[in-house]
């Protein structure tokens, strides 16, 4: 008899990706920076008015030296330009420095795991060194900004400040007014505070979008928000910045018109539409939530017709109900396998992290049994030695699945400690059966991976279930290696017919089931697994690429 298993799940394509609300962020950012310089360059150089009556006028009556680059471009582009580094040196680096450190494990159950294996002493010197560096920025950067900004309104101001005994600290003693060096970093300091608030903000959203339970769903519908926003924004700014349209009336209905249809949009393709199902669209569910929508939607698009309020507002619904409805209904028929599928997917990975919790429960009392046998059939030839021995190495294992199997991924070694501690419960049992040979390469070499907790264990108890026999010759060997990029695991087992009246004759083991269920979850197309047998020897050999 033989067979081969090859397990290699498609990869399945998200439609949806990350939230790219900090990309679009620093894209808006960038496109109002430079719209600004540009408008400022412009109406320095292209104006048509005089610089000496604009810029220089109150230098020549203080009889002060005026010098344009000097007083009036490099104060006000070197601000700007500061405040523009500024801001991508904290999205670019300190912000996700701050998210996502690569030394700090999150989560709830990985942070009791920190507390349970270092001492307080040492959490601090960790919370130290991570927040004291965001913390010496934060200082950094104020002082930076303050002291540019002082320095940007002095040359800037130079006329006022050209008198005996000027100083830039306050002085008691002089009566003449003083630069005033708190404006400066009062200034710094307000624009980052608002920027941590806005901050703030920003990321308890992302946070609750990527953890809920339609997250890929909720990101497709964030990005194409974020999309939009930055879109409309930046035609708006390039409208206004090169005088393209004059009209300010029109900028303000056009910020009420042009969202409201987008408003629109949304909410019909991604959450009335799919509501309808394979059932007809008139029907009283659909239709009072498409009349209180557009009725919703309407009243900004009311502003935007210079009639009677009645009479634009009917407009303004009619035009949702009539237009965008019928248009946005044909975008979502064209769509609709997208749409739909994207839901499905996310109803799926509901069920699979479920699917995949109710499957690590089964594997611990299972293998907890075979333990206990094992301690059992050791204290009855009663070596007290060999029994606290295997005792202490029963404590180390329940302290692992105690601590480490709520994890999703634990460092390598910690599996192949929790592995050498179950062989060697084994080999206290079989020790004294010659003809039972117990091998075991594990090579710690490379292993610098993390693994999924119990991961590899049922592979070896299936060894050790189904191919000891006391009355026969029996062996094992398991070999286990690792690369930079891969994890190569070996277990090869003799095989014994069992008895008739052995219960578990027709079984095949959980265990087993389990393993290939947990890598089409968790590893996707990232492992290969291969099973021979012949009737007197077993083999499976795992391969995974681990993230």
């Amino acid at each position: 008899m033989k067979a081969t298993v090859d397990e290699r799940p498609q990869k399945t394509n998200s439609t949806s990706g990350n939230v790219k609300w900090r990309q679009h962020e620093i894209i808006f950012v960038t496109v109002i920076a430079a719209t600004k310089l540009s408008i400022y360059l412009r109406s320095i150089y292209f104006s048509g008015i005089p610089i000496d009556k604009t810029y220089a006028g109150p230098f020549i009556d203080m009889h002060v030296p005026f010098n344009l680059y000097r007083n009036v471009i490099l104060p006000d582009v070197g601000i700007g330009l500061l405040i523009y580094l500024s801001y991508l040196w904290l999205n670019l680096y300190t912000v996700p420095r701050l998210l996502f450190p690569k030394k700090f494990q999150a989560g709830a159950s990985k942070v009791s795991v920190l507390f349970s294996k270092i001492s307080l002493q040492e959490l601090a010197k960790k919370i130290v060194r991570e927040y004291g560096w965001l913390f010496i920025q934060v200082i950094l950067l104020i002082l930076l900004l303050g002291v540019a900004s002082d320095t940007a309104t002095y040359f800037r101001h130079e006329w006022q400040f050209h008198y005996p005994g000027f100083s830039i600290f306050f002085n008691k003693n002089n009566p003449n007014s003083q630069l005033s060096l708190s404006t400066g970093f009062f200034f710094a300091t307000t624009i980052l505070v608002l920027y941590a608030l806005y901050v703030s903000v920003r990321e308890i959203i992302i946070n609750l979008i990527q953890r809920s339970r339609q997250s890929a769903f909720n990101t497709l519908i964030c990005n194409k928000i974020t999309s939009f926003a930055l879109q409309f924004t930046c035609v708006a700014i390039f409208l206004k910045a090169f005088n393209i349209v004059h009209d300010n009336q029109f900028f303000v209905s056009f910020s009420l018109y042009i969202p409201a249809l987008f408003a629109m949009y949304i909410s019909n393709v991604y959450w009335l539409f799919p509501m309808k199902g394979h059932k007809p669209f008139f029907r009283k569910k659909i239709i009072i939530r498409l009349l209180s929508t557009s009725f919703v939607y309407s009243i900004p698009l009311a502003v935007f017709i210079h009639e009677q309020a009645p009479i634009a507002f009917l407009y303004s619904w009619a035009e949702q109900l009539f237009i965008v409805t019928p248009l946005t209904w044909w975008y979502y028929q064209n769509n609709k396998d997208k749409i739909l599928q994207l839901r499905i997917v996310e109803k799926e990975l509901v069920k699979s992290k479920a699917d995949l919790q109710f499957l690590r429960s089964q594997i611990n009392p299972h293998f907890l049994f075979n333990v206990l046998n094992t301690l059992y059939g050791t204290a009855l030839q009663e070596n007290a030695e060999r029994t606290a021995g295997g005792i202490q190495k029963l404590g180390d294992m329940m302290r692992f699945m105690l601590h480490e199997n709520n994890l999703e991924f634990i460092e390598i070694r910690k599996e192949i400690d929790y592995l050498k501690n179950y062989i060697a419960l084994q080999k206290l049992r079989t020790q004294s059966s010659p003809e039972i040979i117990i091998e075991d390469n594990i090579s710690e070499q490379n292993c610098n991976h993390k693994i999924a907790p119990m991961l590899l264990i049922p592979l070896v108890e299936n060894a050790f279930k189904h191919g000891i026999s006391l009355r026969e010759k029996s062996w094992i060997k398991i070999n286990l290696t690792c690369t930079e990029k891969n994890i190569l695991f070996k277990v090869r087992n003799s095989m014994h017919e069992k008895n008739t009246n052995d219960p578990e004759r027709e079984k095949s083991g959980i265990g087993f089931k389990n393993v290939l269920e947990r890598l089409k979850l968790i590893y996707r197309d990232k492992f290969q697994i291969s099973v021979n047998g012949d009737g007197k020897e077993f083999f499976v050999q795992l391969s995974i690429e681990p993230n």
